[in-house]
């Protein structure tokens, strides 16, 4: 199973990007899905979060910013970022809970898997 991190990029203070993360592989759930994010020296802190069932939760810097949302059809987490500011420059990482998988005959489960990160950054 592997997590893929797109859509990052170099964007002005208050524009828009649209980071997405593509689960692949034999996938028969994934439990909650996040995005995380860490500045340099700094440590890798949650932006947001959505379960299964939809059910949202947001760190507050960036609360009616950024809209976190999924499509379980396609294993997919997106993450809408609105009016950027420069402190959100980071790399950002995309998170899964618990991604259970078809290994041949049976159901395999593997907890706290994360993608390869990818580059935000917000100039002034």
């Amino acid at each position: 199973v592997q997590l893929q991190a797109s859509g990052g990029g170099l964007v002005q203070a208050g524009g828009s990007l649209r980071l997405s993360c593509a689960a692949s592989g034999s996938i028969f759930s994934i439990g909650a899905m996040g995005w995380y994010r860490q500045a340099p020296g700094k440590e890798r802190d949650l932006v947001a979060q959505i379960t299964r069932g939809g059910s949202r939760n947001y760190a507050d810097s960036v609360k009616g910013r950024f809209t976190i949302s999924r499509d379980n059809a396609k294993n997919t987490v997106y993450l809408q970022m609105n009016s950027l500011k420069p402190e959100d420059t980071a790399v950002y990482y995309c998170n899964a809970d618990d991604v259970t998988y078809y290994d041949v005959t049976r159901l395999v489960t593997e907890y706290d898997q994360w993608g390869q990160g990818t580059q935000v950054t917000v100039s002034s």
